[in-house]
This record gives structure tokens, C-alpha cells and sequence, in this order.
């Protein structure tokens, strides 16, 4: 979900390389395989033709791709996240809700589960805005794993793009708002990544 929105498939990993192997290279056979790449870059040429014509909200409006890119580096980078579901699911996370596209065609082009998790973090934009968010913090506890890790992504980016380069029209008082909004999501994802909900938290602290 972008910032502004104040707002059964194959078997997956959990997602989550804790440990040792925290902010280092993954063992060789936690890499994406050749099919798994193939996945996400297919992922990526979807979500840069679906918002194309779409800008961030942000003072300097920057393309809208450069979010869902933002979310997949946070978690194979940051996260050390080499699920292709959940990767791919970051890169498509805004797809249902900010375009035209439809769950069938999701479905049809990267399978059940991707579409599933796409689903599970998109706002029914038929409800009033303070519904919708006050669904995302009731929500969060009961997401599916792979969805948590994108609602996880999704926030701190948000946040990141909220105390760096927020939309020229958002007053201080909105700007605080959004954080509190944000940390009260992410009470309800803890436990699903100890280490990049730290990183979280370093992002809150940047609250103006």
C-alpha cells in the first residue's frame, strides 16, 4: 500500500534467514533459482506496465515502480528474504489496489498463492479511508506469513518516504499521524521478522 492510501499453493519457505547468516551473502542453496528469477523479473515487468503512468506522492513524485522495487530489495537485501512468493508479492502488492488489474489475472499469470498474498494486503477502496485503516491494524495478527513480511516491507519504506521526502501537501500533524498509524499495523505483524522489525523501529524513530 503506498502512503498516501490512509488506508493453497506450492510450499513455500518461511521467508525468514535469521542467524548467522543476517546481513551476509545466503548459503548457495538458498538462492533463487533460474525459474525463481525468471519469476520475479517477470513480476517486475508486470508492476512497471500496471503503473506506469503512476507517480509517488512524494515532493519530488518520483515513479511509482520505484515502491514495489523498494519493498523486494528491503526484504532480499535488508531481510535476507529469498522467498520467490514473497518477493514477487512485494513487487505486485499495489497492483489490485492502485490499477486496473483483476485477481483472476494475477492468478493466471503467477499462480494462486502470489495472487493470494497480493489479496491479503489490499484495501477494499469501496470503504470510507478511516475504515480501511483501522482494517489493516485489526488484520495484521491474522495474515498469512508470506503477507506479513510484505505489510512489514511496505511500512517501513513508507515510513523511510514519509520523513524523507513526504507529499508537499501533508501537514506535521498528518506526517506523526501516519507513523502512530503505522506502528499500530505493525504490532499486530510482530514476531514474523525479528530483524527487520528492528529496522522498523530505527525508521519510527526518524518520526518528525
Amino acid at each position: 500500500m503506498r502512503a498516501g492510501a490512509e488506508s493453497g499453493g506450492p510450499q513455500r519457505g518461511d521467508g525468514n534467514h535469521q542467524g548467522s547468516q543476517f546481513g551476509h551473502a545466503p548459503p548457495r542453496d538458498h538462492r533463487l533459482t533460474v525459474s525463481d528469477s525468471a519469476l520475479l523479473i517477470d513480476a517486475l515487468a508486470f508492476a512497471a506496465e500496471k503503473h506506469r503512468d503512476q507517480r509517488r506522492k512524494g515532493a519530488d513524485a518520483s515513479p511509482y515502480i520505484n515502491h514495489p522495487i523498494a519493498l523486494a530489495r528491503m526484504l532480499a537485501v535488508e531481510g535476507r528474504v529469498m522467498d520467490n512468493v514473497v518477493l514477487a508479492s512485494a513487487v505486485l502488492h499495489d497492483t489490485l489496489e492502485d490499477t486496473e488489474t483483476t485477481f483472476n489475472e494475477l492468478e493466471l499469470r503467477f499462480g494462486a498463492e502470489i495472487a493470494a498474498v497480493v489479496a491479503e494486503v489490499t484495501d477494499d477502496k469501496s470503504l470510507p479511508k478511516q475504515r480501511r485503516k483501522d482494517l489493516q491494524v485489526e488484520h495484521a495478527p491474522d495474515l498469512s506469513h508470506a503477507a506479513k513480511l510484505v505489510k512489514l516491507a511496505d511500512k517501513i519504506c513508507n515510513l523511510r518516504d514519509v520523513a524523507n521526502n513526504p507529499p508537499a501537501d501533508w501537514t506535521l500533524e498528518r506526517r506523526r499521524d501516519y507513523f502512530d498509524w503505522a506502528r499500530r499495523v505493525v504490532a499486530g505483524l510482530r514476531g514474523v521478522h525479528p530483524q527487520l522489525e528492528t529496522v522498523f523501529d530505527a525508521a519510527y524513530a526518524s518520526k518528525p
